[in-house]
């Protein structure tokens, strides 16, 4: 099956700061990839390159163009206006006429448990509610690989569940997900595959299982046991 995405020997710089150093991997569809490591370690940055966001400094970035993606920022920004309105203007983006955007809103609200919420300002809401509606505006791009960065950071553990739920019904429906994560529980939970980072370094790619119980590099390993910040 040929690759959704392939990075030969990718670097980024900010500056004179390296964000990635070298990385290489391919990404398939249906994969379930989650990517690990410490603040700092490359995760954002390997997101925002995979969706184009940011250009490799060095190496090459290659994609299929024909597919269809979306990203959700660890902060979803949220337009001061309706939450239907929040999904239905980046139908309209894609010149979905307005009110078949509208309808196809309310269906991705919906599809995520917030049509009751549809005329409420997005801003109001709170923050599982804005991650769900992120997911909605995401959703209703019927887009074929979803990369995101933190999709559940700073949420109550009922708001983590349902977005978990989302992303578990988006994945078995066929969507390839692409999330970074610090809950090791939720890697367990969601992902086929895990990708360890470390100052921008790709140390493991590994099956999920393999991860969490075959020998790693050291320092997957002490992060795996909670010694690595």
């Amino acid at each position: 099956m040929s690759a959704l995405f392939e990075l030969k020997a990718v670097d980024v710089y900010f500056g004179q700061t390296r964000a990635l150093a070298g990385c290489a991997l391919s990404i398939h569809p249906g994969e379930r990839v989650a990517l690990v490591g410490a603040n700092g370690s490359g995760k954002s940055t390997l997101l925002r390159t995979l969706h184009g966001l940011v250009p490799p400094t060095r190496g090459a970035v290659s994609s299929d163009a024909s597919v269809r993606q979306a990203m959700l920022f660890q902060r979803p920004y949220m337009l001061r206006a309706s939450a239907l309105n929040n999904v239905a203007l980046g139908l309209w983006l894609k010149a979905v006429p307005w009110k078949t955007a509208q309808t196809q809103a309310l269906e991705a609200l919906a599809r995520v448990g917030l049509a009751g919420i549809a005329h409420r300002n997005a801003k109001a809401l709170s923050g599982g509610q804005q991650q769900r509606l992120a997911l909605a505006r995401a959703w209703a791009l019927q887009p074929q690989v979803l990369l995101l960065d933190e999709p559940t950071a700073s949420l109550d553990p009922g708001a983590k569940r349902e977005v978990e739920a989302l992303m578990t019904e988006f994945a078995d429906a066929g969507m390839t997900l692409v999330f970074s994560s610090h809950n090791l529980g939720q890697v367990k939970r969601l992902a086929s595959r895990v990708i360890y980072l470390e100052h921008g370094r790709l140390l493991a790619d590994l099956p999920v299982h393999d991860f969490f119980n075959g020998p790693l590099p050291l320092e997957a390993e002490m992060f795996v046991k909670g010694e690595l910040a």
